[in-house]
C-alpha cells in the first residue's frame, strides 16, 4: 500500500510541475497545479514519505499565492510544516514562518500567535529554550493585540518557566506576577493565583534577599487574601525561614511535608533544587543575598531529581 501510494504521489507531482510549465490559454495553470499538488501531498503523507508531502504541500502553497489566496497558502504551510516536522525540523520552522507572516498580513492575529506557540513548542522538545523563549514572547504580544488574554497568559507562564530554568529568576517573577494580576480580576482564573505566587516564591528564593522576600510576600497577601493561611503560604515562610538561617536541612524538611501532601512537579523541583543550592552555598560561605537579581545558576541540569532536593 506504501508503495502504491509512493508511486500515485510520484504521478501527481509529474503531473503538477507539467501544469506549472505549460501556459493555460484557457486556464489558470496555477489553480490545475495546486490540485495535483494537493492530491501529491495527500499520496506522500499515506506513503509516510514526510519530506516529500512536505515540498508538495509547501509548493501547494506558492499556487495558491499565485492565485492569491493567502488564507488557503497559510494553511498549506502549516501542512508542510507539520509534515517537515517529522524529520527536518528547520524546514518544518521555515514554513511555519511562511504561515505566521500570512496570517498577520490577513490580521488574523490569533492564528498567527497559535502558530508562534508552535513553533515555541517544536523548539522545547529539541532542547533549544532560548528560541521556544522567544517564540513564546512574540506569541504573547500577539494574544493580546488580539484580546486573548487568557492564551496571552498561558504563554506568558511558559515565558516565566524558561525564564527561570535560564537562571532568568527576576524575569520569571515579572510573568508570573504579570499572571498573578490577570488571575485574581477574573473568576474563572482566580484559582490559578495561588499556584502562581507559588512559583513566584520559589523563584525570589533563588536570588533575592530574605527582607526583599518578605515584602514581595506581604505584597501577595495583599493581591489574594485567601493565600495568607494557604499550604502554599505555608511552605513558603518555611523556606524562607531556612534561607534566612543558612539551614539547608530545615529547607528539605519544609520541602517533605509538602510534598507528601501536594507532589511537587519537576519545573518546581528544579527550581528549588537551584534555591537549595543556594543556601548551601551561604553555608559554606561562597555566596549569599543577590539584592541586584543576579541570574544564578541555569536551573538545567537534566540528572538533578527529587532525591538531591527533600
Amino acid at each position: 500500500m506504501s508503495n502504491s501510494n509512493q508511486a500515485k504521489g510520484d504521478e501527481y507531482k509529474h503531473q503538477a510541475e507539467k501544469k506549472l510549465k505549460s501556459f493555460g490559454f484557457f486556464s489558470n495553470k496555477y489553480e490545475d497545479a495546486a490540485e495535483y499538488f494537493e492530491k501529491a501531498g495527500n499520496s506522500y503523507k499515506l506513503a509516510k514519505a514526510w519530506t516529500e508531502a512536505a515540498e508538495c504541500f509547501g509548493k501547494l502553497a506558492d499556487c495558491h499565492l499565485k492565485c492569491e489566496s493567502k488564507h488557503e497558502a497559510a494553511s498549506s504551510y502549516v501542512e508542510a510544516a507539520k509534515m517537515a516536522a517529522k524529520t527536518k525540523p528547520q524546514m518544518s520552522t521555515e514554513l511555519l514562518q511562511h504561515a505566521i507572516g500570512l496570517y498577520t498580513d490577513m490580521g488574523r492575529l490569533n492564528m498567527a500567535a497559535r502558530q508562534l506557540r508552535e513553533l515555541a513548542e517544536m523548539n522545547e522538545k529539541q532542547g533549544q529554550k532560548e528560541e521556544a523563549l522567544a517564540f513564546h514572547e512574540q506569541a504573547a504580544d500577539l494574544f493580546d493585540t488580539d484580546g486573548s488574554s487568557s492564551e496571552a497568559t498561558k504563554s506568558r507562564i511558559k515565558i516565566a518557566e524558561f525564564s527561570a530554568e535560564l537562571g532568568r529568576y527576576p524575569r520569571a517573577v515579572e510573568m508570573f506576577e504579570e499572571a498573578l494580576k490577570r488571575a485574581v480580576g477574573n473568576n474563572l482564573l482566580k484559582f490559578s493565583a495561588r499556584g502562581y505566587i507559588l512559583n513566584a516564591g520559589i523563584c525570589l528564593l533563588c536570588y533575592a534577599s530574605p527582607s526583599e522576600i518578605e515584602r514581595k510576600l506581604e505584597e501577595y497577601h495583599d493581591v489574594d487574601m485567601q493565600f495568607r493561611d494557604s499550604r502554599e503560604a505555608n511552605l513558603l515562610q518555611g523556606l524562607l525561614e531556612a534561607l534566612q538561617k543558612g539551614d539547608d536541612g530545615l529547607f528539605a524538611t519544609h520541602l517533605a511535608e509538602y510534598d507528601s501532601i501536594c507532589r511537587l512537579d519537576s519545573w518546581k523541583t528544579k527550581i528549588l533544587l537551584q534555591a537549595k543550592r543556594r543556601i548551601q552555598d551561604m553555608e559554606l560561605g561562597v555566596g549569599g543575598n543577590d539584592d541586584d537579581g543576579g541570574g544564578g545558576d541555569d536551573g538545567s541540569g537534566e540528572d538533578d531529581d527529587e532525591d538531591d532536593l527533600l
